[in-house]
Parts: structure tokens; sequence; C-alpha cells
């Protein structure tokens, strides 16, 4: 049937498995906050784990894996690390994901402007 389809294409099995690698570090809540307060803004390891509910030790792991998937990037500042969003891309699959999550036909209150965080985090 595929055939059929006009300039049909599947991606490469390197594209699949990094794709669902990328699923797969997304797959967590903690991580989602995480990503999404960094969305907003410049943030450290006390102030993410403050939004997101978690311990600091859990924020600083769950860190350590994002930035190691290319989705978070750190900055030094003499003893303290403040982290950010790598790229526009990080938004575009948090955003998409938050807007399926509004549009599924369960009892979930929704996410409001999911598609376009804009306020710095304050601490």
């Amino acid at each position: 049937m595929h055939e059929s389809v006009p300039d049909f294409e599947m991606p490469t099995e390197e594209q699949v498995h990094l794709a669902a690698e990328t699923f797969r570090l997304l797959a967590d809540p903690t991580r989602v906050k995480v990503l999404w307060a960094l969305l907003q803004g410049e943030s450290s390891v006390a102030c993410l784990a403050d939004l997101a509910g978690a311990a600091p030790t859990a924020v600083s792991q769950h860190l350590a894996k994002l930035r190691l998937a290319g989705l978070v990037k750190g900055r030094r500042e003499g003893t303290f690390v403040y982290y950010s969003a790598a790229n526009d891309h990080v938004r575009g699959l948090l955003a998409q994901a938050l807007f399926h999550a509004d549009h599924l036909d369960r009892d979930i209150p929704a996410v409001h402007s999911a598609a376009k965080p804009h306020r710095p985090v304050a601490h």
C-alpha cells in the first residue's frame, strides 16, 4: 500500500533510535517540569527542584541525563551551574506533547499557553 504514496519515506534506523531515546527521556513528569521551567529561562538546580517539587539531588540527576541527550545545556558561574534548554527543538517537542495532552479525551486540566512559555524563572 505505501508504494502507491508519492514521496513516501521512512526515517533511518539511527533517527528512529534517537527519537525513541528522546521520548524515553521525556517520559518522566519531573523531567517535563524541569524542561518546561528551562524554556522560560535559565535556572539553577535549587530553583528547578523547588519548581518541580523534587529533591535537588534528584533534579541534578535528571539534568545530567537531559544534558547527555542534548536537551539541556549548562553554564558554570563560579561554583554554580545554570541550566537552560538546549534549543528551540526542545520547545517544540514539549509544546506539542502538552498540546496533545490538552486535547486527549480525558478529565485532565488544560495547560494554558503551552506553545509559548515566556516568563523568566525568578529564582
